[in-house]
């Protein structure tokens, strides 16, 4: 949000002013006669002078750091440098060509925002952006299917966008997207009362072992703590001809706002049925990366979780397009208007930074890279700030390295016993 510090090492990279018109992903080479280069493949080639130059700014923004909330001190190590690499690889690897707008796409992903901002300003959504959420039902429709360890539940999710929103018939186009989707774990014999609800990160949801071992669901249930992962929107099974969220992630920033809102109810909705079938009295939120901006928001809308945890998040999608897109791209949607300051203000009603966190302040955690190349470690620094500087785990890796830190799954461990206090460390 506009007037917050931003401590991010990476800021320089950033494109000024620019509106971003395409998911964080590919762009033309800008060769002459017509030629175009794979921008994966520009990526790669990219990626280390990115690294090198994240690694300088980091090194010298330390050096010439004051004791202060703004600036946290790197190391730069050469496993630090790794994970960065690793983080700049795997976005290289997301850029796909066809992911790219087209010319005609610029002009109506404006108007839809443009639209969508007269209408939430005009029902006051702009200044109270909880009441655009609607506290959503418990499902009457659940189907469980037994699977490896886990049972694969699904339920008609029953959001959609207010009748007269911008984008509500090409959201509805999705029709794989009504049905929601969880992996659903509980804690082996005992009390069911205690359970983690978690929310995966961009591109995952396809499988239910991943997500269940990116949450260390084992060890979650050597606590005595049930495990649910839920699978965002238009991932997975829940995907529209791709299987990894891209239609989640493209020029039309009403597209992602509708998606955040979505999974925001969806989750609310898999809490309720989860204390309603286990008689659950304890249930917190965990999420990873964009998953994480989802529990933040449900975190903003119900007061009686357990605890929340906002691993490497994004809280910021519009400042992630900026920082991600390629310098043509972002041109033309500058001077479309397709993202900056109206992006800004159609995702405030999905932004955590323009929400009061409703979670005791004591069961807030936070954890975040200090070389995160995806989202960045200034994201998970603005949340700490906005929530009023709760516990917080600033780790010495990337974005994916969270998994193999220990500082992290100590600060997790710690975390659960508090939250959880009939959990027991593993």
């Amino acid at each position: 949000m506009p007037g917050w510090p931003d401590p991010d090492p990476a800021a320089p990279d950033r494109i000024p002013g620019a509106g971003s018109g395409g998911v964080p992903g590919g762009a033309r080479s800008g060769l002459p006669w017509g030629l175009s280069i794979d921008p994966r493949i520009l990526g790669v080639a990219r990626a280390g002078p990115r690294v090198a130059g994240f690694l300088l700014r980091s090194r010298r923004r330390t050096a010439g750091m004051a004791p202060d909330d703004h600036v946290i001190a790197v190391r730069t190590t050469p496993g630090l440098a790794a994970q960065a690499l690793l983080d700049e690889v795997l976005i290289a690897a997301l850029r796909h060509p066809d992911l790219l707008p087209s010319e005609e796409d610029y002009a109506p992903a404006s108007a839809d925002l443009q639209a969508a901002r007269a209408l939430f300003e005009e029902r006051g959504w702009l200044e109270r952006p909880t009441d655009y959420h609607q506290d959503p039902p418990p499902p009457d429709d659940v189907h469980a299917v037994a699977g490896h360890g886990f049972e694969h539940v699904t339920f008609a999710s029953g959001w959609e966008p207010y009748s007269d929103e911008p984008g509500r018939a090409r959201w509805l186009e999705h029709v794989a997207n009504r049905t929601v989707h969880a992996w659903v774990s509980p804690a082996p014999g005992g009390s069911r009362a205690s359970w983690l609800v978690c929310v995966h990160g961009f591109g995952m949801g396809q499988r239910p072992w991943v997500d269940l071992r990116s949450f260390r669901a084992a060890d979650l249930q050597r606590r005595g703590i049930g495990v649910a992962v839920l699978v965002l929107p238009l991932h997975g099974p829940r995907a529209s001809g791709r299987v990894r969220g891209e239609d989640l992630m493209t020029i039309d920033l009403v597209d992602s706002m509708h998606g955040m809102a979505q999974a925001t109810w969806d989750l609310r909705r898999l809490i309720r049925w989860i204390r309603d079938r286990y008689g659950a009295n304890e249930v917190g939120v965990s999420g990873q990366s964009l998953g994480a901006l989802v529990c933040s928001l449900a975190a903003s809308l119900d007061g009686g979780l357990a605890c929340v945890i906002a691993g490497v998040p994004v809280v910021d999608l519009p400042d992630v397009f900026r920082r991600h897109s390629p310098p043509d791209i972002a041109r033309r949607a500058a001077e479309f208007g397709a993202l900056g300051s109206v992006a800004d203000d159609v995702h405030r009603v999905v932004s955590p930074l323009a929400m009061p966190c409703a979670v005791p302040f004591e069961r807030r955690y936070i954890f975040g890279g200090l070389a995160d190349r995806m989202s960045s470690f200034g994201q998970a620094h603005r949340l700490w700030l906005h929530w009023d500087r709760p516990a917080l785990a600033a780790y010495h890796g990337g974005h994916v390295g969270f998994f193999w830190s220990g500082a992290v799954k100590g600060f997790t461990a710690d975390a659960l016993e508090s939250s959880f206090p009939g959990s027991r460390r593993s």
